[in-house]
């Protein structure tokens, strides 16, 4: 099975034949040996793998109230223009279709903050497969059947779905994605640059990626007593219902949101889609239960993806490789629906000293849907770019890869001039050197041969930065000795139901299985995103603070509890909102062994090694869990995900699992996923940092960086697919020499 599953793991959760860290440090301690009796640091099995692997756990097309009809949308088959008319006849007439929405009989939506919300209300095109249409019917299959009878004319107008270097309409952000600004510069890169003995100038394409979740987004919907309730696929259901609320001109308590399983995300579910807008204006309008789960197929167009980067950096050193000088360009794309900016420079300003510096981003606004975050925007394809360019410089001054990281490393947040709160880079390349075995004596390229396989070795480094948003949960202790613990946390298969419930049993002073989490409902309460790496810090602290009060309250309390138990409420506004006087980021290492075949131009990796500095972990098996499947997604990145876009009918060409290519166990025999034993009393009550995204960021670049080493060739596109590598080998002479009978 070749499903990305909601750990980022093939779906059978077994992972991939991976050797991991066997719930010890670097340092060959046991975790959380702190303090035996401590829960945190403990390796606790998943409190939800039961419920999953039974069936049990159900997820948001699996409610079906009494009454549920099936919806099935319909996207714009042009990439720009407008609706001239919508003919409804044919998909009246199938049998058990009830209802055609379009923009010209639906309800109404007040304008909100996200207009990739305002569905179905204008007879506007932005792009190809934009939702202009929704049939809802008694069963899936008159839906699906009623949407295929559906005729819609439209007004087509010339459109522009091709990002390009020069593109005439590309201009400069005031901000990227998270508010960075669009442009930073200190000192006089062009003089540092002109001067430096050495210099490296590359640039790097990365293609558009899709998120492509085990479980595609769904949602069922229905409104009850002027309450409208929707479970949907979402990795936050607060926002969801504030956005509703908005959309619907309804008070937040009126709109429940539940998200209580969700079969993966890696950002794709990040922000309201337009199925839960779409199942609720049929509810509404049927004045039935509605259920609409988006086919695969459906994903590219609605669901946000990855945009695709042209990335140019230009780097100066001295004869050491020592960086004086530093620019990094971004050039992306975003929709003309929303400005959406990928932020990768953004790494650029936290990585390596460089007193002379520039990173801007450019981006065109085109008639292609609208990207939006992927397991760690910004980060992922930004890294791609600068690490591959370390190599470079490695190659172009004669040294080692890990020495010239070392050369390089600071102290400082370069850009901001803040002390790292901990910053623990080089004993990952250090102790990642180690355990796989890193030879800096072997690094000529293109001469380790097996047969018809060239065999390289590269290593790349990863950073993400440490978000902390701001949650509130509440605990409750009962007389029967058990606790409740409440916050709207998203478990998108992160593990953040036992994360939490390890949390809250260590303030509380108890084990884990004395507690219980109550989480996935907007009427719980309100609690961040699952996002940016920020899910355990932000949840964490706000459960760690209410269970820290109330074991403080029981302790001062006499006598038996009431009936109704004892409750604290806590959160972490003042927190989250402080600023801080630290840099605060995750630090990694990766590395890669690669073959590269000359016959067939298949790069294969053998095997990959991660080692990170994330703070405190907080469950072994779980942070082990998430780190190779970041690692895996990354491989994914540099061999064989790609969306590419049709210029002719301006959507992605690649809308399923049999043409986007997404790992499976058979491409990655050997993972393993390391950690050091990093204390940061500047972070949170936990000390922990994000684990999900850091895994993915030095992938693809050490790969990447492989290749080169196998083969002596410096392809700078992704992915690494056999026809760029037949092409290059065959141009180095590299192609095996045919031997007369």
């Amino acid at each position: 099975m070749n499903a990305r599953g909601a750990n980022g793991r093939d779906a059978d959760g077994r992972g991939t034949n991976a050797r991991g860290t066997d719930g010890r440090g670097t340092n060959g301690g046991p975790a959380g040996a702190r303090a035996a009796s401590d829960p945190l640091g403990a390796p606790t099995a998943r409190r939800d793998g039961r419920a999953k692997v039974t069936g049990a756990a159900r997820y948001a097309a699996e409610h079906t109230p009494p009454g549920c009809l099936w919806a099935r949308s319909v996207g714009a088959g042009i990439a720009r223009g407008r609706i001239t008319a919508v003919h409804r006849e044919d998909a009246l007439s199938v049998p058990g279709v009830t209802a055609v929405l379009a923009h010209d009989n639906a309800p109404r939506l007040l304008p909100g903050a996200d207009p990739t919300l305002w569905v179905l209300q204008d007879n506007r095109v932005p792009h190809r497969g934009w939702p202009v249409a929704l049939v809802v019917a008694e069963s899936p299959e008159a839906a699906r059947e009623g949407a295929a009878a559906l005729h819609i004319d439209y007004a087509e107008e010339p459109h522009d779905v091709l990002l390009t270097a020069r593109h005439p309409e590309l201009y400069t952000p005031e901000t990227a994605n998270g508010g960075h600004p669009g442009v930073r510069e200190r000192g006089d890169f062009g003089a540092a640059h002109a001067a430096s003995a050495v210099r490296v100038d590359g640039t790097y394409k990365v293609t558009g990626l899709h998120n492509h979740p085990m479980e595609p987004h769904a949602s069922t919907a229905y409104w009850e007593d002027g309450m409208l309730v929707a479970h949907d696929s979402n990795q936050g259901s607060t926002d969801v219902r504030n956005d509703l609320a908005a959309l619907f001109g309804l008070a937040e308590d009126q709109v429940a949101v539940i998200n209580e399983y969700v079969g993966g995300g890696f950002g794709s579910k990040g922000t309201t889609r337009p199925v839960v807008v779409l199942a609720a204006m049929a509810a509404r309008h049927t004045g039935r239960p509605v259920k609409l789960a988006l086919p695969r197929r459906h994903l590219p167009a609605v669901t946000g993806h990855r945009a695709p980067t042209l990335q140019r950096v230009r780097l100066g050193a001295d004869a050491q490789g020592r960086i004086a000088a530093l620019e990094h360009e971004a050039i992306t794309q975003t929709s003309t629906v929303k400005e959406f900016v990928e932020q990768a420079a953004v790494p650029a300003r936290v990585m390596y000293t460089s007193p002379h510096s520039v990173t801007i981003h450019r981006v065109v606004a085109l008639d292609v849907p609208t990207p939006s975050w992927m397991r760690a925007p910004g980060e992922a394809p930004g890294m791609y770019a600068l690490e591959s360019a370390m190599d470079e410089l490695a190659v172009a001054v004669g040294a080692d890869p890990i020495e010239l990281r070392l050369r390089n490393d600071t102290e400082r947040e370069p850009d901001t001039g803040r002390p790292f709160s901990s910053r623990h880079l080089a004993e990952c390349l250090r102790e990642g050197a180690r355990r796989f075995g890193w030879r800096a004596d072997d690094r000529e390229p293109a001469v380790r041969r097996e047969g018809n396989l060239l065999i390289g070795t590269g290593v790349a480094a990863a950073t993400y930065p440490v978000y902390f948003m701001p949650s509130h949960a509440t605990a409750t202790a009962a007389p029967d000795g058990t606790f409740t613990v409440a916050v709207n946390a998203a478990d998108i298969g992160t593990g953040a139901r036992t994360v939490l419930a390890q949390i809250a049993a260590s303030a509380l002073r108890t084990s884990p299985d004395r507690v219980r989490l109550d989480l996935g409902d907007s009427r719980l309460p309100a609690a961040p995103v699952a996002g940016g790496s920020s899910g355990t810090a932000s949840w964490g602290s706000a459960v760690h603070k209410a269970c820290t009060e109330l074991t403080e309250r029981l302790e001062e309390h006499d006598g038996l509890l009431p009936p109704e138990g004892m409750s604290v409420g806590a959160d972490t506004v003042q927190e989250a909102t402080a600023p801080s006087p630290y840099a605060r980021h995750a630090f990694g290492a990766t590395f890669a062994e690669v073959t590269v075949d000359t016959v067939t131009g298949e790069v294969r990796v053998r095997r990959l090694l991660g080692v990170y500095a994330a703070g405190r972990i907080l469950n072994p098996v779980t942070a082990r869990s998430q780190f190779i499947g970041a690692m895996t997604m990354g491989l994914g990145m540099a061999l064989s995900e790609g969306s590419t876009m049709d210029p002719r009918f301006g959507d992605y060409a690649e809308r399923d699992l049999a043409s986007y290519h997404v790992p499976v166990n058979a491409d990655l025999p050997s993972i393993e996923a390391h950690w050091i034993d990093e204390a940061d009393e500047h972070l949170n009550p936990m000390g922990s940092k994000g684990i999900g995204e850091i895994g993915i960021v030095g992938t693809a670049a050490a790969i990447g960086n492989a290749v080169h080493h196998a083969t002596g060739l410096r392809l700078r596109e992704l992915p690494l697919t056999p026809d760029r590598l037949l092409r290059d080998l065959a141009l180095a002479g590299l192609l095996p020499v045919a031997v007369p009978a």
